[in-house]
C-alpha cells in the first residue's frame, strides 16, 4: 500500500458559518458548499434520514482540503458508546492510494 496524497479531512461542527469563517481567516479558500441527503448519504454515514450542509475548503497551494459538515438530521444527543457519524469532531481522513484492493488486503 502506498499513500499518494491526503485527499481531505472531514470535521463535524455545530456552527458551520463560524467554523468556515475561522478556517478562511487562517488562509484556507472556499471551494464549494452543498446540502446533501438521500440513500447514498445515509449509507456512507451509517445513519438514516441524513440531511447535512457541507463546506469544502482548500489550502492555498491546492494540495489539502478540509470538509466541514453540519448535520440538520438526525440530531446528535451525546450518546454513550462509539460516536456516530454526526457527532462533533473529526469524522474521517481520506487518502488516495495507488491500489485500493491491495490496500484493503494489507489492512
Amino acid at each position: 500500500m502506498t499513500v499518494q496524497r491526503l485527499e481531505h479531512i472531514g470535521v463535524v461542527v455545530d456552527d458551520l458559518a463560524a467554523a468556515t469563517a475561522f478556517f478562511v481567516a487562517l488562509g484556507l479558500e472556499l471551494e464549494g458548499e452543498a446540502s446533501v441527503e438521500g440513500g447514498l448519504v445515509d449509507r456512507i454515514n451509517g445513519l438514516e434520514g441524513v440531511r447535512a450542509d457541507i463546506v469544502m475548503l482548500r489550502t492555498p497551494d491546492g494540495n489539502g482540503k478540509l470538509e466541514l459538515a453540519k448535520y440538520r438530521s438526525p440530531s446528535y444527543e451525546g450518546e454513550d458508546g462509539p460516536a456516530p457519524a454526526n457527532a462533533p469532531g473529526i469524522r474521517h481522513i481520506l487518502f488516495v492510494v495507488d491500489d485500493i484492493e491491495a490496500s484493503l488486503a494489507g489492512l
